[in-house]
């Protein structure tokens, strides 16, 4: 007797990396030692004092029964705080805030929270494949906008604004763009925040990379009237190093709040609250902490550019966040041709742009999340089995 999946999961399929992962794994079983240049698993540790805050707060005795759903209080006031430092916006800690494990669940809570059958979702192409998978477990439907190289790679809003958007109950944006690294301007940010208003479209942004390799970090909150129409989703598994520990924050009104929770208190039981405790010692970490961070990113990104150069690729040095995004030599006929080129001859792997969308066949990305003499064992391994 066979059960078939859900219709929901029809379209969607295992994401890529969980599969490349496997394959890697064979491989290295088989003796390859790939060096994996493809994920932005941050490879360095926490703070220190965050660490110490989750050592002494496990120890207790009081900490480890259920917790709200909402997060606990000192968590969204440093998430607060967080966002009044930072980003210059003021987010009521009680109605405002909503912590998260980790921000990919909450990309899944609002499409699941506002869309379903009938619904259409706007998503970038190229652009991180989760919006477009929990787009479709939800319902609806999605539809691609994009992005180009010679437009920053932000969306042309006036064309958009031509075409049928009846159906299109929210759009999917991300700055700094993830996989190209490009910024955007507050006048892009004022621009998106009418376009949602104009036609009733829910604005949706993701913002894990802003503290990466830039100097200035924006949210979209701070376009005034912003909260009418937007939500903005939040990490700290990029710029405090603590991806494996699932901490994210959603920020929207509280209408906002209030309709998430409905679906989110059904998925999980709260956060441990070590761990929320933690977070909110990484969140209260002066800007020392992110120019130090940077400092590592910045030697690890030069190195990422010579092997781009001996790959024959040509990139925008202006591109910021945990990657280098780009384009493939015309030898190669797709990013999938040149990252099984470097995969399979030379072991190591390098993210073909081509997942992130059709825009982005001709592109690919490599992580700063690898050491130093990781990057250059990948350049000698390059140039030794390449022979180029």
């Amino acid at each position: 007797m066979e059960i078939e999946v859900a219709k929901r999961l029809q379209h969607t399929e295992e994401y890529y990396f969980s599969k490349k992962l496997r394959e890697i794994d064979e491989m290295n079983k088989n003796g390859a030692q790939v060096i994996n240049l493809g994920i932005g698993s941050p490879d360095l540790p926490p703070h220190p004092e965050v660490i110490q805050v989750l050592q002494e707060q496990a120890a207790l005795s009081n900490t480890h029964g259920y917790q709200s759903y909402k997060g606990a209080p000192a968590l969204r006031q440093a998430m607060a705080d967080w966002y009044n430092r930072y980003y210059r916006v003021s987010l009521n800690p009680n109605t405002e805030i909503l912590p998260l494990m980790g921000s990919k669940e909450g990309i899944v809570h609002i499409c699941m929270t506002y869309l379903q059958e009938g619904d259409q979702a706007l998503i970038p192409n190229p652009g991180y494949p989760a919006y477009a998978s929990a787009v479709r477990i939800a319902g609806a439907e999605t539809v691609p906008y994009e992005l180009k190289a010679e437009e920053n790679w932000t969306p042309d809003l006036d064309a958009l604004a031509k075409t049928d958007l009846s159906k299109v109950k929210l759009m999917w944006i991300n700055y700094p763009h993830m996989p190209t690294g490009a910024l955007a301007t507050a006048g892009f940010f004022k621009k998106v925040i009418a376009f949602g208003k104009k036609h009733n479209i829910l604005i949706c942004h993701d913002n894990p990379y802003s503290f990466i390799l830039n100097d200035q970090p924006q949210s979209i909150l701070s376009v005034d009237g912003a909260l009418d129409i937007a939500i903005e989703l939040n990490s700290l598994s990029k710029s405090s190093n603590m991806a494996g520990w699932r901490i994210g924050m959603l920020s929207a009104k509280q209408q906002r709040i209030d309709e998430i929770l409905r679906f989110k208190s059904n998925m999980d039981s709260g956060m441990f609250l070590a761990t929320q405790l933690a977070a909110a010692k990484a969140l209260q970490l002066d800007k020392s902490w992110y120019t130090q961070l940077n400092e590592s990113y910045k030697e690890r990104r030069e190195k990422v550019y010579q092997i781009m150069d001996f790959l024959g690729c040509k990139y925008d040095k202006n591109q910021v966040g945990l990657f280098v995004w780009a384009k493939v030599p015309t030898n190669y006929a797709d990013s999938y041709a040149l990252s099984d080129d470097v995969l399979y001859n030379a072991q190591i792997f390098i993210t073909p742009g081509g997942i992130f969308g059709s825009a982005g066949e001709q592109y690919i990305r490599i992580s700063l999340c690898a050491k130093p003499e990781v990057l250059d064992q990948a350049m000698e391994r390059l140039k030794a089995r390449l022979g180029k």
